[in-house]
């Protein structure tokens, strides 16, 4: 968010303004118009459709119901032309991304106002401070007031209770990683599991250091911790991903075993075991958490492909934790990624598999359901091919 973006309104006669929030970098409304518990949901979803953003004045728990009947209106289902044939895979999947950004930027048109403190004052408001703190920053009240969708700060309050109640994680003993607000909590269980689960290089016994590239949470170089690495170097190019893992690995006790790098990839040096669980479709992240999920054409990926043989010690396994959707959606087929590692000098040790039990996958409602009823997540057990080892540059690759 640029922090001189700027939203204007007319209230009582007169011309306001303030600064506008966006973690998804939307621009502010054009069109400002001051609401409150006289709305009917019917003439907000109107508003909302015409790209009118409506200050909200009321009473809070009003503008969260009101914020509901608009999401119901916008997700009415809408019919299939007879005859029509049945959209493919990517093209269902594209049709979902456009009715989810339009989704989003309609339901972003109800605003609320808060101070420079982040203190607001409508009716049954409760006490958002820590949440915005945790977001934003701290307060300033020589800033100024600023305006946030209710969208938004409803995300905010749910990662700010992720943050405090945590994820219990099964593979580091019942024990509970806490997420921080823009870093993409280890929801997903099965990819933990697998590196959890993998036979750990044999070579190990002589040197027992890893990589973890890409850390988010923490939660793999935790594992591997846990497994007795006596040392994993966890990279991250997002600094709230490496406050996030650094408090989760204190918490833990395992600070003294992990060094943590800002890095956009690999660290200098090479290790015996490199692990990365990159974006696992390849299509474009709309906001900051989506870039746990979508790497725009598979950059990640294959930076970490194509850097791998360079930074593995003679002996060493690179694992690569990654979903097969890609290719059930029809983004990225299974033989393209097969080329990726051949060309990047690599070899296909092993493989092992698990199926995502989340609840899309059960969900037959869902545009992809028959994409993620499919889905397989692997763990790729790399190796350099025989007499091709690379010599590392010494310089951090880019992502």
């Amino acid at each position: 968010m640029s922090e001189l973006a700027r939203i204007t309104w007319t209230e009582g006669g007169a011309t306001h303004f303030a600064r506008w929030r966006s973690e998804s970098g939307a621009p502010p409304p054009k069109r400002v118009q001051i609401a409150d518990d006289t709305l009917t949901a019917d003439a907000a979803h109107r508003l909302a459709s015409e790209g009118t953003a409506m200050l909200w004045r009321g009473d809070f728990q009003n503008a969260r119901q009101l914020l509901r009947a608009l999401a119901r209106r916008t997700d009415k289902p809408k019919k299939d032309k007879p005859g029509a044939p049945a959209a493919s895979p990517v093209d269902a999947f594209n049709l979902h991304r456009q009715a989810q950004s339009q989704r989003a930027r309609t339901l972003a048109m109800l605003v609320l106002e808060f101070d420079g403190e982040h203190r607001m004052t409508l009716r049954r408001a409760p006490d958002v401070a820590q949440a915005c703190r945790e977001a934003y920053g701290p307060g300033d009240a020589a800033q100024g007031n600023y305006v946030v969708s209710l969208r938004e700060l409803l995300g905010l309050i749910s990662a700010h209770e992720w943050r405090k109640k945590g994820v219990e994680i099964a593979a580091l003993g019942g024990r509970r990683i806490h997420p921080h607000y823009g870093v993409f909590a280890p929801v997903r269980g099965e990819y933990v599991r697998l590196a959890a689960d993998a036979p750990l290089p044999a070579a190990l016994a002589a040197d027992s250091v890893a990589f973890d590239i890409g850390t988010g949470t923490g939660v793999l170089a935790a594992v591997l911790a846990r497994r007795g690495l006596a040392r994993v170097v966890a990279t991250d190019q997002d600094l709230r991903a490496l406050a996030c893992a650094r408090e989760n690995l204190q918490r833990l006790g395992l600070a003294g075993q992990v060094a943590l790098q800002q890095a956009d990839l690999f660290p200098e040096g090479r290790a015996l075991l490199i692990v990365c669980n990159p974006p696992w479709v390849p299509a474009r992240p709309s906001s900051p958490i989506e870039h746990a999920v979508y790497d725009p054409g598979s950059r990640m990926l294959r930076g970490f492909l194509h850097g791998l043989a360079a930074h593995l010690a003679p002996g060493g396994e690179g694992w690569l934790i990654l979903s097969d959707l890609a290719e059930h959606l029809g983004l990225r087929p299974r033989a393209e990624l097969l080329a990726w590692v051949d060309a990047a000098g690599l070899q296909v040790l092993g493989r092992l598999a698990a199926r995502p039990q989340h609840t899309k996958v059960f969900d037959v409602a869902d545009a992809l359901h028959a994409a993620r009823a499919a889905e397989i997540t692997s763990l790729w057990r790399l190796a350099a091919k025989a007499g091709l080892q690379k010599t590392p540059s010494g310089a951090v690759h880019g992502r």
